[in-house]
């Protein structure tokens, strides 16, 4: 399977702190690859990175076979990788089809748009229900799928999705991952997601890694990482999970064990 997206070595810093210790990635076509890692690990920075966002100080990645690192936000959008930010970040004051036409702003001569519009009221029959009402009213879990659908307008073919969970009830943040799984079975993109709930990410995913500290501690299927018993201690619930340390912590994180 043809390998979409590739990040070798990628060090990012914020200041003089590096967010990212030489971070290699892949991401293959039409697969969801899924990010795991406790809070600090560096899991928002690879996404920014990735993005455009931010600026590696130091590695490549390379988007079907073009090197995009260093490159601006729009330059990485409009080659294809398109970002779903953490906290959805939807126009608050814009309407709800104002803000899938925003999606859609590099496309406005595009006749494939109208056709991409019908495919999101199919995929987020809510959205079409309220297209008239301005994006800042809708609830948290309408505001994500909104900030889902803008990004797909984009026509993306790499999607980054940021913590898609954050602040809905389990039952709406599985719904988001089913039309997610139609995104990428229906239209062919691939996902790239950080997300909190690791039990029901590893179930939608087909690749994933385990960030530490900013590194990669784990990869492997998302099938095999549910059953090794370190992700399961720490992620899963089957024990203490690690907490970020620093000032105010109340003990140290115990270090995920690395298996080769």
């Amino acid at each position: 399977m043809q390998t979409l997206l590739s990040a070798r070595d990628l060090e990012t810093w914020y200041g003089p702190v590096r967010a990212l210790h030489g971070v290699g990635i892949d991401v293959r076509a039409g697969r969801i690859v899924v990010v795991l890692g406790a809070n600090g690990a560096g899991k928002t920075t690879l996404l920014n990175t990735i993005a455009g966002v931010l600026a590696p100080g130091k590695g490549s990645i390379t988007f079907e076979g073009a090197r995009i690192e260093g490159r601006d936000a729009d330059q990485v959008a409009r080659a294809g990788v398109v970002l779903v930010p953490e906290g959805r970040q939807v126009f608050p004051f814009l309407t709800v089809a104002e803000n899938l036409q925003m999606g859609a702003y590099a496309r406005r001569r595009d006749a494939r748009v109208q056709a991409d519009l019908a495919r999101v009221c199919d995929w987020f029959p809510r959205l079409k229900e309220r297209e008239h009402q301005a994006a800042g009213l809708l609830s948290g879990g309408e505001q994500q799928m909104l900030a889902v659908a803008r990004a797909y307008m984009a026509q993306p073919r790499l999607l980054l999705l940021d913590e898609p969970s954050l602040g809905l009830s389990p039952a709406l943040t599985k719904e988001i991952f089913a039309i997610v799984r139609r995104m990428r079975d229906e239209a062919g993109i691939a996902v790239l997601v950080v997300e909190q709930n690791a039990a029901l990410a590893l179930a939608m995913g087909d690749d994933g890694y385990v960030f530490e500290l900013g590194r990669v501690a784990a990869t492997g299927s998302c099938e095999d990482l549910a059953q090794r018993p370190d992700i399961k201690e720490f992620y899963l619930g089957g024990g203490a999970k690690p907490v970020p340390g620093g000032a105010g912590a109340a003990a140290a994180p115990r270090r995920m064990k690395t298996w080769a």
